[in-house]
């Protein structure tokens, strides 16, 4: 089900289908933080938060990946996708990690509390990702030390899924 519905989300990109299966298998995979949205039983949205790191100059940090944000063709624009990174926001605040980070388009994630994070210091983990598009949402066990370099889990990298490759 899953799948299915990220797959019509990603149509141009299948390998992101490929991502959520690996990352469903994966030490960074977080039970309780993947959510998906229903319609009329069916399984219409989904989205996931996974382990990654923060390079930071004292130390390695734990912290959240967010996505992919999949939303099925025919559900899009219907204010889906937005109740659930809500939903799960509200849900990761309940927890001890203290960023929470996504590689996407700051016009739509701007308004959940994500900003650019070079405006934090944080250093994006490729330079196919835009400084635009890599974002960062503070939550309440940030500390200011904890600046320097996303380090996404294994699995990204895998599926060559970071930021965007050149036609």
């Amino acid at each position: 089900m899953v799948r299915a519905v990220v797959a019509d989300a990603f149509v141009a990109e299948p390998a992101v289908a490929d991502l959520v299966d690996a990352l469903r298998s994966s030490p960074d995979w977080i039970d309780g933080l993947s959510f998906v949205a229903e319609f009329d039983g069916c399984v219409v949205a989904h989205i996931l938060f996974s382990r990654a790191l923060l390079d930071a100059p004292p130390r390695l940090v734990e912290v959240l990946e967010l996505g992919p944000v999949g939303v099925a063709g025919a559900y899009q624009g219907r204010g889906i996708g937005s109740g659930l990174v809500r939903y799960g926001l509200e849900q990761v605040r309940r927890r001890s990690e203290p960023l929470v980070f996504l590689e996407g388009d700051p016009a739509y994630y701007s308004r959940f509390g994500f900003e650019e994070g070079r405006r934090y210091g944080f250093r994006r983990p490729s330079l196919r990702i835009t400084e635009e598009g890599f974002q960062v949402v503070k939550l309440p066990s940030y500390e200011p030390w904890m600046t320097g370099t996303l380090v996404y889990s294994r699995v990204f990298w895998d599926l060559d899924c970071v930021g965007l490759r050149d036609p």
